[in-house]
């Protein structure tokens, strides 16, 4: 391995403990770093331990550079990757029976790394297909994804799947759902799409009636697939209270039009709290375990939701990720039907 390559390995597993976002920086930094100053300088640097004289490489980075040209397994790399192993637990038979992840972003949009990064990654943790889930133009903090954008990342999908066969890239958008319930992008293109997954990003703290009838409404599309992050809740830093609706009746809403409801894997949302996975589960609503990954380490999120999927007794069938790519498209065509 080289040092490229073991600092990206590196970034990999701070993604996946979700190490604050400077500390993943510092790394990519360090990338830059090694790329911009030549593999015989950083040898000699290494050699003499003066790389830390070069301004972006810090003790960790240069402790990943060094042993990856000495040849040391068992040094900074090595101790992360254990420290950030996701724990697999009583959803273990969830998770084997899981084949892909409908909600990932890329570089496209806020996401950490590229389209091709996060299908290899994919494949690499034995998923048969992934749903590439960018933000909407609405999202600009994002850096969502306009039409003639999204349209461009349809073509770079369309690519990658001749090259990564019988692995399947599956086109999808995370769309925004507006305060009136309509979605940020026109319905020509949200059917040019394998899958939708319908998110609200925007005003939160709307009155229980106005938010119940703005979710309803999006459930209601023949374009949505997927309800994400339902709640909208924040569970680290400062937080952020979920968004209240009556979820009698947009779960109803859910089973009446198919539309599945996320587990969100991520820990900062872990949404929705069990008691309402619950009455999702009375309403007889399909379930996505989605770790709504930002960068290739969050996609080993999913034992997270699986966990949860099995303290709340979700059946296996009912899991949409447990699909095969076609089986998963069958049923998305449908609600376009």
């Amino acid at each position: 391995m080289d040092p490229v390559e073991a600092l990206q390995q590196a970034i990999h597993y701070l993604d996946r403990e979700f190490a604050p976002s400077q500390k993943v920086r510092a790394f990519q930094r360090a990338i830059d770093v090694v790329d911009s100053t030549g593999p015989e300088e950083i040898a000699a640097r290494a050699e003499a331990d003066t790389l830390t004289e070069l301004d972006g490489i810090g003790k960790s980075t240069a402790e990943v550079i060094s042993d990856a040209l000495s040849g040391n397994d068992d040094g900074y790399l090595a101790r992360l990757e254990e420290r950030s192993r996701v724990p697999i637990g009583e959803g273990a038979p969830v998770l084997a029976a899981i084949r892909g992840d409908c909600h990932a972003h890329t570089t496209w949009s806020d996401g950490g790394a590229p389209l091709r990064a996060m299908a290899e990654t994919a494949i690499a943790i034995g998923h048969d297909w992934i749903v590439i889930t960018d933000h909407s133009a609405r999202l600009t903090i994002a850096h969502g994804l306009s039409e003639e954008r999204l349209a461009r990342q349809l073509e770079e999908v369309e690519a990658l799947n001749a090259e990564l066969a019988p692995f399947r890239v599956l086109t999808g958008m995370e769309v925004d759902i507006f305060e009136d319930g309509s979605l940020d992008l026109a319905d020509e293109m949200l059917a040019r799409l394998d899958l939708v997954v319908g998110s609200v990003h925007s005003k939160m703290r709307l009155p229980r009636e106005d938010m119940t009838r703005r979710m309803v409404t999006a459930i209601a599309s023949p374009h949505v697939d997927v309800l994400g992050h339902c709640t909208n809740r924040m569970l680290v830093g400062r937080g952020r209270p979920p968004s209240d609706f009556d979820p009698e009746i947009v779960f109803a809403a859910c089973a009446r039009f198919d539309t599945a409801v996320e587990i969100n894997c991520r820990p900062e949302r872990q949404d929705p709290p069990e008691q309402l996975l619950d009455l999702a589960l009375e309403w007889e609503c399909k379930v996505a375990i989605n770790t709504d990954a930002h960068a290739t380490g969050q996609l080993e999120w999913q034992a997270f939701g699986a966990d949860k999927a099995v303290r709340c007794g979700v059946p296996v069938d009912d899991i949409v990720n447990t699909w095969t790519a076609d089986e998963l498209l069958e049923w998305t065509a449908a609600h376009a039907r």
